[in-house]
């Protein structure tokens, strides 16, 4: 099922969300500065491309510069985006194929908003 569902998402909704994140990712690394936002910003391109079945998860070693980070991407990204997914998943509740990929959407809240100190892991995989 989650197959089905990933594919139907990549179709509708993931492909290009993962291109304009990537492209993100990409001016972040042109402006040398805001590398480590560019890096968040692949690792959300990856997650955006196959969401069902995968999870995010703290990590508990990130450091106070993931923190300072946060805050600055919150600051001038991190709220749009949010925002973004939210608007996005309120309207594909509207049909019946669109629930699944409002839950998607509302998945990418979290990682969109404070995209560093956070790893992406298969659902139901133990960690260490």
């Amino acid at each position: 099922m989650r197959f089905v569902l990933n594919v139907i998402w990549l179709v509708l909704c993931g492909l290009w969300m993962a291109i304009l994140y990537a492209l993100a990712g990409l001016l972040c690394f042109a402006l040398i500065i805001t590398i480590p936002f560019g890096i968040a910003s692949f690792r959300i391109a990856d997650y955006a491309l196959w969401p069902f079945g995968r999870t995010i998860e703290v990590r508990r070693d990130a450091g106070a510069a993931s923190l300072i980070g946060n805050v600055l991407w919150i600051l001038l990204a991190g709220w749009w985006l949010a925002t973004g997914h939210l608007v996005t998943g309120l309207l594909l509740f509207l049909t019946i194929i669109g629930i699944p990929l409002a839950l998607a959407n509302f998945k990418l809240i979290p990682i969109s908003l404070v995209p560093l100190g956070v790893r992406i892991v298969r659902s139901g995989t133990p960690t260490i």
